[in-house]
């Protein structure tokens, strides 16, 4: 292994086989695996002719343009038509497609027979406004119905969509419409968050003065509040509730452009990465199946992510869609109006699976265990996790409290780019260790590389690759062909990287480290900030943790950390003390932190991704830059006040 690799420092050695009960009735078996090695292209061959095409495709791959794919070539498909109209045909209308909850306790029953017609006439609304294939919409709402519906909509006549997540500020959104030149904006006049009703409308005002492609906005109305009225304005319900309750769909060719989803944190010209129409719905809807387990007709699947990003694409709207899934959809956060409020909707509606990410599921910790404890969850069978490495102690806490000990817990590895799951267990297949993503599905080729692009092998760590084209893959980034393949592409030759640390366990499970960019040199070694979170976690007295890297003269970079201790316990020397010396004692001490500093809380964007950025900026003495994408802007101040305070002890 090269020097520059990434060292393989933490080690767990708990392991959870699955269940024979569990096995027995899994959709997916250790098959999968011996197909897909035997045949790849015609493994997902198999999987693309579970959905329904009106032609047939004739290349299953061309890979010749790599790094651009074209998969399942002269296919043509609908995928609105995948996910609504063939199973209405088939009997299902009557099936709950989504039981929706918004925050003030308002909720709507669709069926799927409720969904083909609202799309339908989403999509007949859509035409009357002079929207054609290929021309772009900008969707700009809260978690509600009218999201999925005006996403498949654009879908089922070709449009291309772009959702922008609905915390975004009006700049964010004015730039990613101009990059997509949308012809079109669906938005809403708000929605509501934490007990308010927070306004949408006046963001898009905004957005458009400045993008003359846009010639209407559709606006939702949600919450009722006032909102200013322009000549571009149309009410959703009042153009969409006159249109014909049919459509005729047509389909599309297998690579035409689905949407356009601009990855967060872009600073600059937006990256705004593309997916196609066949490939992506194959892959989707596979992973949703086989890694859920999914029984379309028994479960009731809650996926807690916002459509604005594409977990909320892949696996709230499309995937399930795609199987005939029962979800729930619920618009507020997991707090409001009270902290188990989540565990109450999972009483309430049965949910059988349940999909969210680690930031949450270490925001429950901190909370304590009385309040899951006072909800039946008896419902839950599968739970998974997404979004960022998931830390061992968090992983525990998720299986023993939430899963009752008895739900496997699926752990998934993929990103915006990839479109769909890329790594993660099989329930019913796949032993699982708290906090690994285990292994690369049926279908999927990765490895673990040094800086020179050799395998690591078991025991080591490095650079996480993928080593052949999949279904889900983007396309390209929008308009920038040439900064598709110098991003993702150009630092070595065939082999597509986007910038996550591994490494491989004794046993060849696959441990995710985190971005490359979040890994600390330190006195020659190169750490993850993942694995120092990790062992600060497994510490009974810790809730939560961030770590950066911040310059030292000696080491070259020093580790600090920042801490959110649990419920009830106090700061001190005392507990930075042994904080420190139990990272030292469960990775060694060149891990050792150089500075603990307890704090009530970190810095997140309104996805729940933690900002080291500005912690780093903390950590360095500088000034804290940008705060606009924070939940809570307030944070920082905390933070950069207590820095010197007794509880931020180094030595």
């Amino acid at each position: 292994m090269s020097h520059d690799a990434i060292e393989n420092l933490s080690h767990e050695n708990r392991s959870f086989a699955p269940s024979a009960a569990f096995a027995a009735q899994a959709n997916a078996t250790a098959a999968l695996y011996d197909e897909a090695r035997a045949d790849r292209v015609a493994f997902w061959e198999r999987q693309a002719r579970e959905l329904d095409w009106e032609t047939p495709w004739t290349t299953a791959l061309d890979w010749s343009n790599a790094p651009f794919a074209r998969w399942f070539d002269g296919g043509k498909i609908n995928i609105a038509v995948n996910c609504l109209d063939r199973h209405v045909a088939a009997g299902h209308g009557d099936q709950v497609a989504y039981h929706f909850e918004g925050e003030p306790g308002d909720t709507r029953t669709l069926t799927y027979a409720d969904m083909l017609r609202e799309v339908s006439q989403a999509a007949n609304a859509l035409e009357s406004l002079g929207v054609q294939a290929g021309d772009r919409v900008a969707i700009y709402l809260p978690m509600i119905p009218e999201a999925a519906i005006a996403m498949l909509a654009c879908a089922r006549i070709g449009a291309v969509h772009s959702v922008v997540f609905g915390g975004f500020s009006a700049e964010a959104l004015r730039s990613r419409i101009e990059d997509a030149e949308a012809v079109l904006v669906i938005t809403s006049d708000g929605g509501n968050r934490k007990g308010k009703a927070l306004a949408l409308k006046p963001a898009v005002d905004e957005a458009v003065v400045e993008t003359p492609t846009v010639r209407n906005v559709l606006v939702v109305k949600r919450t009722g509040q006032d909102v200013e009225w322009t000549d571009k304005d149309i009410w959703w319900h009042e153009l969409v509730g006159s249109q014909p309750e049919t459509h005729e769909a047509r389909a599309f060719d297998s690579e035409h452009p689905l949407f356009i989803l601009y990855t967060s944190g872009t600073t600059g010209k937006p990256k705004g990465i593309l997916h196609t129409t066949g490939g992506y719905l194959t892959q989707v809807s596979y992973t949703h199946k086989n890694v859920f387990d999914l029984k379309p007709d028994t479960d009731v699947y809650w996926c807690t992510a916002d459509v604005g990003w594409v977990t909320g694409h892949s696996y709230v709207v499309y995937g399930p869609l795609a199987n005939r899934a029962t979800s729930l959809m619920y618009e507020g956060t997991p707090d409001a109006p009270h902290p188990g409020r989540w565990w109450e909707l999972v009483e309430k509606y049965r949910v059988s699976i349940l999909y969210t990410a680690p930031t949450a599921i270490r925001t429950f910790m901190k909370l304590g265990e009385d309040i899951p404890n006072g909800f039946d969850m008896t419902s839950l069978r599968v739970l998974g996790s997404v979004g960022e490495p998931i830390n061992p102690e968090a992983w525990m806490w998720y299986r023993r409290v939430i899963g009752g000990d008895r739900c496997p817990i699926v752990d998934t590895w993929w990103q915006t780019e990839t479109g769909g799951i890329m790594i993660s267990p099989l329930p019913g297949v796949t032993a699982t260790k708290p906090g690994s993503a285990m292994t690369a599905l049926p279908g999927i080729s990765a490895e673990v590389v040094d800086d020179e692009a050799h395998a690591v092998g078991n025991g080591g760590g490095g650079y996480l690759v993928l080593t052949e084209p999949w279904p889900s893959m983007l396309r390209g980034i929008w308009g920038d062909n040439d900064r598709y393949v110098d991003t993702y592409w150009s630092r070595w030759k065939g082999l597509y990287f986007a910038g996550d640390g591994a490494k491989l366990d004794d046993d060849g499970a696959i441990w995710l480290l985190g971005r490359v960019d979040d890994v600390m040199n330190v006195s020659g070694h190169r750490i993850s900030t993942t694995e120092v979170e990790s062992a600060l976690v497994s510490h009974p007295k810790v809730a939560e943790s961030a770590v950066v890297g911040a310059t030292d003269e000696t080491t070259g970079q020093g580790i600090v950390a920042f801490v959110i201790l649990r419920s009830g316990v106090q700061g001190g020397d005392d507990v930075v003390t042994e904080l420190r010396n139990h990272v030292a004692h469960e990775i060694g001490p060149i891990a050792k932190p150089r500075q603990i500093l307890i704090v009530p809380e970190l810095p997140k964007t309104r996805s729940g991704k933690i900002m080291r950025r500005l912690l780093r900026d903390v950590a360095e003495h500088r000034a804290v830059g940008d705060t606009t994408t924070l939940a809570d802007g307030g944070v920082m101040d905390l933070i950069s006040q207590g820095l010197n305070t007794p509880t931020s002890s180094e030595d």
